[in-house]
């Protein structure tokens, strides 16, 4: 700002301590610059220029002209004082068409459940897929072999860039974990077969 445009008695947003604040020039400082006091931590402050003020503001709690105006009009209405050319203003309330209700909610929520669990059924994960592919293949595989056969029938999609080195980790990780329960039997060097007999 320019020190012409400085009011004394006017609020200004300031740059106080590093912070931007609401301030009210009190009087000028016959050091130069104004005394201001900081309306939000109430306290004393010195502005030495006109570069600290960004804009000038309304004090804090203070209501916005228009609401003051709605407030008079609808003081003078109440006591029976409506001059001629006194409007009230009106609340407008914009709806929406089709408001969204409880039961709409809980339908679209369900709904999407319910394609969530027949979008799971539909694809099978990549342990489901190698249990699948062992079965039918009735001999010991290998992971690569494994992804090819998932992927061709379209059994599993990835996108990741080391597919047989997942399902090999997965296959190792359930053998540990269920032990003779599991699905999978490592019968060589990176040589997997179905535990379950046909």
């Amino acid at each position: 700002m320019k020190k012409s445009e400085v009011k004394t008695g006017k609020c200004y947003t300031a740059k106080v301590s590093n912070r931007m604040a609401t301030i009210r020039i009190d009087a000028e400082n016959p050091n130069g610059g104004w005394d201001a006091t900081n309306l939000t931590t109430k306290k004393k402050v010195r502005i030495k220029s006109a570069q600290r003020l960004r804009h000038e503001t309304r004090a804090p709690g203070r209501r916005a002209p228009a609401k003051r105006d709605a407030a008079r009009a609808v003081e003078a209405v109440e006591k029976g004082n409506l001059a001629k050319g006194v409007t009230v203003p009106t609340a407008s309330k914009k709806r929406r068409a089709g408001g969204i209700t409880e039961a709409n909610k809980a339908d679209a929520v369900n709904q999407a459940m319910q394609a969530v669990a027949a979008d799971k059924k539909k694809r099978a994960s990549g342990l489901d897929a190698a249990a699948q592919v062992l079965a039918e293949a009735g001999a010991p595989l290998n992971t690569n072999t494994m992804v090819e056969r998932m992927l061709a029938k379209g059994l599993w999609q990835t996108s990741g860039k080391t597919p047989a080195a997942t399902i090999y980790a997965a296959i190792i990780r359930e053998i540990a974990a269920k032990g003779d329960e599991s699905r999978f039997r490592k019968v060589g060097r990176g040589q997997f077969e179905s535990a379950r007999k046909p």
